[in-house]
């Protein structure tokens, strides 16, 4: 059986270094976007932060539909909301809006965070943050079901809480959990039958609970009634790419060593190599980055596709590595040369290209003969003097 097509991203959170000029920074990001769409992509995603200075996104819901605006297919996915900081009802009826303003491209991702100085700030203990988002997702799927819903816990209280707008489509939003190397969000997503979203997924943790977590999804969701599907699996990796290895690693040398310093003494998420080491080597050597060619992407998928048993979307975690000149080459050349290969959408066309190719002399033969003979018509009908001279002594030469 043929695989499905493989559908391409990225995960915006934003990493912008803090000496940017914020607006810009966001105005950025919207080009990506745009510039995405352009190039093939399917899906943005756009990350929530409120503090750390770089990660300067602070509703996903407001990014996604402001750049909706400006692009008309892309989806859009809340990468992700921290439910831990939200009212469930408020995170659906925002979603349900949003869903309206979109045209039906918004996905909601929910996680419980990843800055625990986000959750510091408005009095959220970080060890409470994965169990309040635990008991967030029921009330949130009931609501964008179309349920009526009351449910008290010890940070909520919902009642008789009920949506008022159907979806925009009849397919709904689709719903995701995030999962890194815990089996939090996949037993959430099993659990209530949600797509899967492993961020970290090519890290050392990630790639290696890759398997087990989709295992453990697919347990949860057989215990529940539910059943999951590998189309609706994403990953999330960084990738940049050049039209030669040497220059790929010359562009990324442009942004790496600031992102590398924030990710080590700043963010919490464990995603940067380890000191010490040549972080580029690092990244190429174990899987944990691509920075190379197209080629170089496409063995990145098949690497990602032996280890995981298969998955629907791959994520590029846009980190600003290179400027924007070449951050925008790297995803055109993702878009017109990788993806076209793992797609195998041209399999036709090579097959026409080479039919042509072993034909070449019969049907060249058969065109000269066709031209020939409508020469000679002419030239017995007008007079030979009426010919071109040059195309004369062409099949002249052929004969």
């Amino acid at each position: 059986m043929a695989r499905k097509r493989m559908k391409f991203g990225a995960f915006i959170a934003p990493h912008f270094p803090s000496n940017e000029h914020p607006s810009l920074a966001m105005d950025h990001d919207m080009d990506r976007v745009v510039w995405m769409e352009k190039m093939g992509f399917d899906e943005a995603w756009i990350g929530e932060h409120h503090s750390s200075g770089w990660e300067i996104n602070g509703s996903p819901e407001l990014f996604a539909a402001a750049v909706s605006q400006r692009t008309s297919r892309i989806k859009l996915g809340m990468g992700v909301v921290s439910l831990p900081y939200h009212n469930p009802f408020m995170v659906a009826d925002r979603i349900r809006q949003l869903d309206h303003i979109t045209k039906g491209r918004t996905i909601l991702g929910m996680g419980p965070g990843s800055l625990p100085s986000d959750a510091y700030m408005i009095g959220v203990p970080t060890s409470e943050a994965r169990d309040r988002m635990e008991e967030a997702i029921e009330p949130i799927v009931q609501l964008l079901n179309g349920e009526v819903v009351s449910k008290q816990t010890s940070w909520f209280n919902l009642q008789e809480a009920m949506l008022q707008l159907e979806p925009y489509n009849e397919e709904g939003v689709e719903i995701t959990a995030a999962s890194q190397v815990s089996p939090t969000g996949a037993i959430a997503a099993g659990k209530y039958g949600l797509s899967m979203l492993s961020i970290g997924a090519t890290s050392a943790g990630g790639f290696n609970a890759l398997a087990k977590n989709w295992e453990i999804a697919e347990e949860t969701a057989s215990e529940h009634g539910n059943t999951m599907n590998r189309d609706n699996w994403r990953l999330v990796g960084p990738v940049h790419i050049a039209e030669t290895r040497e220059k790929a690693r010359e562009n990324v040398r442009y942004g790496l060593e600031k992102w590398l310093n924030y990710m080590t003494t700043v963010a919490a998420l464990p995603l940067a190599p380890p000191a010490g080491t040549d972080p580029i080597d690092y990244m190429i050597e174990t899987g944990f980055g691509v920075i190379g060619t197209p080629d170089d992407f496409v063995a990145q998928m098949e690497r990602l596709h032996e280890q995981s048993g298969g998955f629907g979307t791959f994520l590029n975690l846009d980190n600003h590595w290179a400027d924007w000149a070449e951050t925008k080459r790297s995803y055109e050349l993702i878009g017109r040369f990788a993806i076209p290969k793992i797609n195998k959408l041209n399999d036709l066309r090579h097959r026409s290209e080479e039919f042509l190719r072993e034909n070449h002399p019969k049907f060249r033969g058969e065109l000269d003969s066709a031209v020939r003979a409508k020469l000679e018509q002419y030239a017995k009908e007008k007079g030979n003097d009426q010919l071109s001279p040059d195309v004369v002594k062409f099949f002249d030469a052929k004969t």
